[in-house]
């Protein structure tokens, strides 16, 4: 489809201006859907079904979400001028513009993973091998399918089985096994290194939204603590500016997920002086009045490790100036891997609305927000997670997946029968333009609906699903004491 573009020149990075190649934008689209197993991934009946009706090849879908992109870029008049052309940055906002558009919202996630795993490439924060492409570590996620293909729990259609027939319980056990084992040699590794000699005194647990941090970081210090080892746990939600700094979008909602949300150079300054043995006055923060109200003295003592929880625990300015021998970095995804149905389609579910699906009950229960709340707010939430967590995950000294087989059959009965928590399809009428929100409720109202679901009974005693289990933060009747920080 031929489009009006008037762009002649556009910006490189370092400022030089060279000419508009309109060609390398429909590459890079074909190369993110090529990446997740080509565009089909992203059909949608009524949302971008003409699309696909009317372009036959990869190709052809390649180049009119390109050719979307642009009429965007041209609708800005300033483009036209040769010294004002659009930056590389302003394309690539752009083309995820027109793919979030048309509802190509798997592609876009790959192309923003990709982009912002190049642009950490580009600062020195990572190297070629640390590389995480678009955010799904293929070989890592074929060592999860191979474990539940081998219990008979790789699709959705073989979890329902065992829920049905009762043997559920023989795969509770053993997926566990394989978390609590990943821990052991989590803190193998961090007293090894203190064994030849690294003067390791930090310690982070960073990873996307609710893929199960807090259990994670207490699993581990008591490993650590047998060994001797004592903590200083540092709370970073201090750290945030107050309220009246995160401006408020239409529904009066906040983006707190993004790493700016933090007073990164005082929290730099602060993780600094603690390791060089100073105290410091530490920001106590009050979510009630949306400001810091106080200070509190911290010194870290010789012998102690920083201990810290944080989603973006690997985002490079935190830490500016900390020496890497001194950090271990954990990170930890709610990384299961089913394929939808039966397998026949060949489309795997998506581990990250099992986090979506988990964070809307933790946030029901715990912080008094809506479900829809939960996923009208999700993209900030995968802002976040595409900039400065998932494109950084080949930082990690560990990596720990917090994801089961049984996690959705453990949630459902929340969503699914009697005082259920997941909303009806008419409540996302006053939003009919958030079609990201859209999406993401179909797709997961689609899954659990799929899903064969425990009771609420077998998931509230701790026969089945032991008190220290992962999906305890979200389902609740956790046995782990969270401890104080500081």
């Amino acid at each position: 489809m031929a489009v009006q573009n008037r762009i002649v020149k556009i910006q490189k990075r370092n400022r030089a201006l060279v000419r508009f190649d309109t060609s390398r934008i429909f590459k890079a689209i074909a190369r993110a859907a090529d990446s997740i197993g080509g565009f089909q991934q992203d059909f949608l009946p009524g949302v971008n079904d003409k699309i696909f009706a009317a372009h036959k090849s990869e190709a052809e879908i390649a180049g009119f979400l390109g050719d979307m992109a642009i009429v965007c870029l041209n609708a800005n008049p300033q483009h036209y001028i040769a010294n004002f052309p659009p930056t590389i940055e302003t394309i690539q906002d752009e083309v995820l513009h027109a793919l979030r558009s048309y509802g190509f919202q798997k592609t876009a996630d790959a192309y923003e993973c990709y982009r912002w795993g190049r642009h950490w490439l580009r600062e020195g924060a990572i190297t070629q091998a640390q590389f995480s492409g678009n955010g799904f570590p293929r070989e890592r996620m074929e060592q999860i399918l191979a474990w539940n293909r081998q219990h008979g729990v790789d699709t959705v259609a073989g979890v329902n089985e065992k829920v049905r027939s009762g043997k559920i319980k023989d795969i509770v056990g053993p997926a566990l096994a394989v978390y609590e084992a990943s821990l052991d040699e989590a803190a193998n590794k961090v007293v090894a290194r203190l064994n030849a000699g690294d003067k390791l005194r930090m310690i982070w647990v960073s990873g996307p939204s609710s893929s199960g941090k807090t259990t994670t970081t207490v699993k581990l210090t008591q490993r650590l603590a047998k060994h001797g080892l004592r903590f200083l746990m540092l709370n970073l939600d201090d750290y945030f500016w107050s309220a009246v700094e995160h401006p408020t979008d239409w529904l009066n909602d906040r983006n707190f997920e993004a790493p700016e949300a933090l007073d990164i150079q005082l929290l730099n300054e602060h993780l600094r002086a603690l390791l060089e043995g100073k105290t410091v006055d530490k920001p106590l923060y009050s979510f009630k009045e949306g400001r810091r109200n106080g200070t509190k003295p911290v010194k870290l003592e010789p012998g102690q490790i920083l201990l810290l929880d944080c989603l973006h625990g690997f985002y490079p300015p935190i830490t500016e100036g900390i020496d890497n021998s001194m950090q271990f970095r954990l990170y930890i995804e709610a990384m299961n891997v089913l394929y939808e149905g039966d397998g026949s389609t060949k489309k795997l579910t998506q581990f990250t609305d099992a986090r979506l699906v988990r964070r809307m009950l933790r946030d029901v229960k715990h912080r008094n927000h809506s479900p829809i709340a939960t996923i009208l707010h999700w993209h900030y939430v995968r802002y976040g997670e595409l900039f400065s967590i998932i494109p950084l995950m080949g930082l990690a000294d560990h990596v720990v997946n917090g994801g089961t087989p049984f996690d959705l059959a453990a949630l459902k009965p929340f969503f699914l029968g009697e005082g259920h928590y997941l909303p009806k399809p008419a409540d996302f009428n006053p939003y009919a333009g958030f079609l990201d929100a859209r999406i993401r409720y179909d797709r997961v109202k689609e899954l659990l609906e799929s899903v064969e679901g425990l009771t609420q009974a077998q998931v509230a005693g701790t026969e089945l699903i032991p008190g220290d289990a992962v999906i305890r933060e979200f389902v609740g009747g956790s046995t782990i004491q969270i401890p104080h920080n500081e």
